[in-house]
């Protein structure tokens, strides 16, 4: 008697474990099916940004950069983060604009701030970062990736001993 209650047992211990891993699988299946229609409904919202990055890109020319900075390490850094802000870009171009951003005589506290702005402050993705993450967060990550621009670039440059 007791092995057939053992036996009874075990036998609803494995119909639990296969019912958890159905349910698993279930989840899963569930969790991936939600995750591609949310990429699916935020398709043309990042379709419109890469689209508007690109032509802002294209329209802006490398020498407006050069015209624009003063020499001034402060100065710079606020004029590189307030353009780095508004042209936007990711970080594997940024190495390439960022050298010839130098050898067109751009300080490098300058192209320091530019940089970092470029890539993490979003102006031109405003719209769609607040549409998907919410206008609040959205206005405070830009402001605070800003003020933190200014303040990497003078400390990397402090720290390089450039100045």
């Amino acid at each position: 008697m007791q092995k057939k209650k053992k036996h009874e047992e075990k036998k609803n211990k494995q119909e639990q474990d296969i019912n958890i891993k159905e349910d698993r699988k279930n989840s899963t299946a569930e969790s991936i099916k939600k995750t591609a229609k949310a990429l699916w409904n935020m398709t043309p919202i990042i379709l419109g940004t890469v689209m508007l990055i690109s032509l802002l890109t294209a329209i802006i020319p490398k020498r407006f950069y050069t015209a624009v900075f003063t020499g001034n390490s402060i100065v710079d850094s606020i004029i590189g983060t307030s353009i780095g802000s508004i042209s936007a870009g990711n970080p594997i171009t940024s190495y390439i604009l960022g050298g010839e951003l130098l050898k067109q005589g751009v300080s490098l506290v300058a192209v320091t701030a530019f940089l970092i702005a470029w890539v993490t402050v979003g102006a031109v993705q405003f719209p769609a970062e607040a549409t998907i993450l919410g206008k609040k967060f959205a206005i405070l990550r830009n402001l605070t990736a800003i003020v933190l621009a200014v303040i990497a670039a003078i400390i990397t440059i402090l720290i390089l001993s450039v100045i």
